[in-house]
């Protein structure tokens, strides 16, 4: 990214600008289509149909109904009025910390805004995050897919008792916000058995996380295995490359159940002829530049970079992650792992005076969070770690020196 004065910065957060800020292909392909026609959905477009298509060639056989919408947010909040039409339910499960959207219905399952609000609805019921490092279940553990899905059974059984219905089991497929969590293999198809079993469905929000980030595959939920197919997938930010563009797709029997109501769904931009035109030059983009193969291999020297680091700064307690989906876990101590979060707010800032934006998540808000666009190349990487061990190792010279300062005062 460059500044009005021609300012090189490194972009390492960035999401959106998947395939890279403002890449010609994407900017081509709007402006192409927008001399050409570009007008709500209900005037049906080959685009709309080819993109839908193209799509369905990711996604398992069985997600195979697509709604196309303008916004991550929309999108999550389809989903959830799919599955309540669909089961006739009403609550919904998530994970601690997560955060779905800013619509009104979205705030109330996500408890990283929530528990700052209006606090937690009794429809909405929060299990922990399956987190290895730092949560109940730790790496220790003999099981801790067993225990972290058992405690999604126990929520089920406690709700039931108070005669509630679970509608849903709502997930970021790599929580997020939540600290950059890569959830144990397995741990999906469990809680999917418990969620189906109480007539609920599972929801997986790939809006950070989707389009090829993790590498060796296109949808971050298929990191748990071959095994395991989510009822609804929600998609966003990536998937237009900054254009506002969503969609969510879903298997023909809850499609069915949606449009019984006899109550249509529309949205007047979502699936318009530019927004589809640049979501399939996105997917081109994709294939084309090899990103998920390039993702793979930046990500992994990324990740074998950082945890030389680890090795020498005793800060960084976990290097977790996978492709260019990275998170630095900081502490301020061993055994407890507090997290350190002064000092991540310290290197942040450090940082970005290098022109490298970088950014903070979980609900410490110490863990280092790596999610740029799909180009950042390996000079990249190098580069951001080397910088990052030359401030770290800063930090830790003054570190001492004040408290050389302090012993000597008192």
């Amino acid at each position: 990214m460059y500044d009005e004065n021609g300012r090189q910065y490194l972009d390492c957060i960035n999401n959106v600008a998947h395939v890279g800020h403002c890449h010609s292909d994407v900017v081509k392909a709007a402006h192409e289509q927008n001399q050409l026609l570009n007008t709500n959905s209900r005037y049906l477009h080959d685009n709309m149909v080819d993109y839908a298509e193209r799509l369905s060639k990711t996604l398992p056989e069985k997600l195979c109904i697509f709604y196309f919408l303008n916004s991550g947010s929309e999108a999550n909040d389809l989903a959830l009025r799919l599955a309540r039409q669909y089961t006739k339910h009403q609550d919904v499960i998530v994970l601690d910390h997560a955060y779905h959207g800013h619509l009104t219905s979205l705030i109330d399952i996500s408890p990283y805004k929530f528990r700052n609000l209006e606090g937690q609805k009794e429809w909405v019921h929060v299990a922990p995050v399956p987190d290895t490092y730092r949560g109940l279940y730790r790496e220790d553990h003999e099981d801790p897919v067993t225990a972290y899905a058992d405690e999604v059974k126990n929520i089920i059984e406690h709700a039931q008792k108070r005669g509630r219905k679970i509608a849903a089991f709502f997930v970021e497929s790599l929580p997020s916000v939540g600290g950059q969590i890569i959830p144990p293999a397995g741990y999906f198809q469990k809680v999917a058995e418990h969620v189906h079993k109480a007539g609920g469905v599972f929801i997986a929000d790939e809006i950070q996380v989707g389009f090829g980030r993790v590498g060796r595959h296109f949808w971050a939920f298929q990191l748990q295995g071959e095994d395991f197919i989510p009822d609804i997938v929600t998609m966003g930010k990536p998937i237009g490359n900054g254009h506002p563009l969503a969609c969510v797709a879903t298997t023909k029997e809850i499609a069915e159940a949606f449009a019984a109501t006899g109550v249509e769904y529309f949205n007047t931009f979502g699936g318009n002829p530019v927004s589809c035109a640049i979501g399939l030059a996105v997917l081109d983009v994709i294939e084309k530049e090899h990103l998920q193969a390039h993702a793979t291999e930046v990500g992994n020297f990324l990740m074998k970079t950082l945890k030389e680091q680890q090795i020498k700064h005793p800060i960084i307690g976990d290097v977790r992650g996978c492709g260019l989906f990275i998170g630095v876990d900081l502490i301020k101590d061993q055994a407890e792992r507090t997290p350190a979060t002064a000092e991540a707010e310290e290197l942040i800032t450090r940082l970005k005076e290098k022109y490298i934006l970088l950014s903070t998540d979980g609900p410490g808000r110490n863990v280092l969070k790596f999610k740029p666009p799909m180009c950042f190349s390996m000079e990249d990487a190098k580069f951001v770690v080397e910088t990052i061990d030359q401030i770290l190792t800063d930090m830790e010279k003054e570190c001492l020196s004040q408290k050389k300062t302090t012993v000597c005062s008192t």
